[in-house]
């Protein structure tokens, strides 16, 4: 490996991120990957699919009647599929000689980010009760 290379996140890590907490989510991660070797139009390519994607989820939910969590689980899996076994391949064929980026720092972005929705939820529910 040269040391002189960027870390980047995995592409595991950006599948997990992207099911667990969006599309977008893995898609902010690819494209920190992607600014940080100086790919940035591909970079705003990713992060513009992302948004795309995460807008389609948001407005198909809503036309729910009875949305459940797993479609958002669902969702995450598709995106976050075609964004570590697509986009990943292609601007990183050789990701064995990238270092591996800790994903402590976006684990704990999302877990905040997770625990400010939860309590507005929580706290729009008592308003309502009311």
């Amino acid at each position: 490996m040269e040391n002189n290379l960027p870390k980047i996140y995995s592409k595991q890590s950006i599948l997990g991120f992207s099911m667990f907490f969006s599309t977008l989510f893995g898609g902010v991660m690819l494209y920190k990957n992607l600014i940080e070797t100086k790919k940035k139009a591909e970079a705003y390519i990713v992060l513009g699919f992302s948004v795309v994607l995460t807008v389609i989820q948001v407005v198909l939910e809503m036309m729910l009647e009875n949305p459940k969590t797993s479609y958002a689980y669902l969702w995450g899996l598709v995106g976050g599929y075609i964004l570590a076994y697509y986009f990943f391949p292609k601007y990183f064929p050789n990701e064995e000689q990238y270092h591996k980026k800790s994903i402590w720092i976006p684990l704990i972005i999302g877990i905040l980010i997770s625990a400010v929705f939860i309590a507005l939820i929580i706290y729009g529910g008592s308003i309502e009760n009311e």
